[in-house]
């Protein structure tokens, strides 16, 4: 989308397409990621687009499953870059904190996922396989993606855990946000890591930030299903904060603040599809 209009780039114009990966690491016109949604995407500093899994097609079946493929598109080709061809894949998480070329998030869609002014990219939660094959879970692993490598940091491989909250805006080795799915992050300038909402028996309307490897509850409730506080429009109050939502889209401004929009959950008095627009000064 440039100058008021769309390009259609790449890809089918059918629907349930399968993907052509080619060689591992090889740019070339005929590669093409399957048909897919609730997939991850980011941009590096270089302007090279990034695409990390999701439910959809694989390089051959014919029903949909989870995906674990990385591609990279950059200067009008795609590049399978890591992961598998094939759907349903387990993660291999290697020793936590280690990055190893083995290492691999299992098949996920819905996660968060964020990249940092350094451009390393990290990834966090979702439904999916962590390393057990007994079935896919709603997962709460954070992953960092650097110099071509994958680093297991902290979060179960294989357990859907309950958030543990702390003490509000103090950090700790033993804080995290627990499993959940189809919540919003943000990157700021220092490379902390911020995340809100989503879902885990229940949406939530908690903040966190991710700083020096530790996580730290910055605002919300420490429990699902909560409303909004809306405040005055346009005027700042420590006491405002968005309802529990998912499926909710966000961004950040050129001064570094995070903006979000409506998602589906709770306003000040009813539940559903919601088009509330929230401002936050990190």
């Amino acid at each position: 989308y440039s100058n008021g209009q769309w390009t259609w780039m790449g890809g089918s114009k059918l629907a349930n397409q399968h993907g052509s990966y080619g060689t591992l690491g090889t740019a070339a016109a005929g590669n093409v990621p399957g048909a897919r949604n609730t997939a991850m995407g980011w941009t590096d500093p270089s302007g090279a687009f990034w695409l990390f899994g999701g439910i959809g097609y694989d390089s051959s079946n014919s029903i949909v499953g989870l995906l674990n493929d990385l591609w990279k598109y950059s200067e009008g080709q795609w590049t399978w870059m890591g992961g598998s061809n094939t759907f349903n894949p387990l993660g291999t998480y290697g020793t936590q904190g280690v990055p190893a070329a083995s290492n691999m998030p299992g098949g996920r869609f819905a996660s968060v996922a964020w990249i940092d002014p350094s451009g390393t990219v990290w990834l966090f939660g979702g439904v999916g396989w962590g390393s057990s094959s007994a079935g896919s879970i709603v997962l709460g692993d954070l992953w960092r993606y650097s110099n071509g490598q994958w680093t297991w940091m902290m979060g179960s491989d294989s357990l859907s855990e309950s958030p543990l909250y702390g003490t509000k805006g103090v950090p700790s080795a033993t804080n995290r946000p627990g499993a959940r799915q189809r919540g919003i992050g943000w990157a700021d300038s220092a490379g902390d890591l911020w995340l809100f909402g989503g879902n885990y028996a229940g949406n939530y309307n908690d903040l966190w930030r991710y700083k020096d490897g530790q996580w730290i509850w910055m605002s919300g409730a420490n429990v699902a299903g909560q409303a909004s506080t809306y405040g005055t429009q346009g005027t700042l109050g420590w006491s405002n904060t968005p309802g529990s939502r998912t499926d909710l889209a966000g961004w950040v401004d050129a001064n570094g603040n995070f903006w979000l929009f409506g998602g589906y959950g709770l306003a000040s008095g009813s539940s559903g599809n919601l088009n509330d627009l929230w401002m936050y000064l990190p």
